[in-house]
């Protein structure tokens, strides 16, 4: 019996890749993003990789009617859908009062909350019939929140609240994977992300191996949560154990000093 995912932001970073992980397991792909020229090349890699078969959408995740015409593509080509990958997301990076138009961060949440939300959806009856599983990628930036990333922060500490909501309201009718990447490497995080977010000290992962990691943690382990890397959860510890002691930590790194420097 053959397998089908379906993979959000496919066209670079953790969704590029996990499209080559799973096209490593002989998976079927249906692979969503805006850049449909991008797409076809990530398609015709993960071919190469021992996917039997790859429907490339392109698709604004923002967009409700988008969301519910992919999902319907994809169902309509495959005949079933096995895993939903809600990967696509976006990062604007400021600090919150230097914000000059505050309607500009409703990007952040349009894109990674509520497109993940209208995947959803649209998904879910077809995941109940296969009992499949949502791989809902969130971020350490979820509980972790890191200065200049205020929006992002939220829409991800969001799409944790709700994908822990739909575990609840599912029950075992289908599984849901909620993984919490530090930073890795991806176009995202080699533009403003690192530079104008002052992370440029910390180590970002591989995207190969993160990617490697989560298509582990779904098939294999069936993990409820992944944290990646796993060295990444000692900050959840410390928010929950000394919270003051983190965001005191938080401020002085990226915010005070930061700011001496530039001056």
């Amino acid at each position: 019996m053959f397998f089908t995912v379906l993979i959000t932001g496919a066209s670079s970073g953790i969704g590029e890749y996990l499209a080559y992980e799973y096209a490593r397991r002989g998976a079927c792909l249906a692979l969503s993003a805006r850049r449909e020229e991008r797409l076809r090349a990530v398609a015709d890699k993960a071919r190469e990789l021992g996917s039997p078969d790859v429907l490339v959408i392109a698709t604004d995740i923002s967009k409700v009617e988008d969301c519910e015409r992919f999902v319907k593509e994809a169902v309509n080509h495959f005949g079933k859908l096995d895993h939903l990958v809600t990967n696509a997301g976006v990062a604007q990076i400021d600090m919150f009062e230097d914000c000059k138009q505050i309607s500009d961060f409703a990007t952040s949440m349009n894109t990674n909350f509520w497109g993940s939300v209208y995947a959803s959806h649209f998904a879910i009856p077809h995941l109940r019939k296969s009992k499949g599983r949502i791989v809902g990628i969130s971020s350490i930036a979820g509980w972790c929140s890191m200065p200049r990333t205020s929006f992002y922060s939220a829409s991800k500490a969001a799409i944790t609240s709700f994908y822990e909501t739909l575990r609840a309201e599912l029950g075992p009718d289908i599984k849901i994977t909620i993984v919490t990447p530090g930073v890795v490497e991806s176009e995202m995080t080699r533009g403003d992300f690192v530079s104008k977010g002052q992370m440029d000290f910390v180590l970002a992962e591989s995207t190969e191996r993160c990617a490697k990691a989560i298509v582990d943690s779904a098939c294999q382990r069936r993990n409820r949560y992944l944290v990646e890397p796993s060295w990444a959860r000692i900050t959840f510890l410390i928010k929950v154990l000394c919270p003051e002691v983190l965001e005191w930590w938080l401020h002085r790194v990226f915010v005070a000093k930061r700011s001496k420097k530039s001056n």
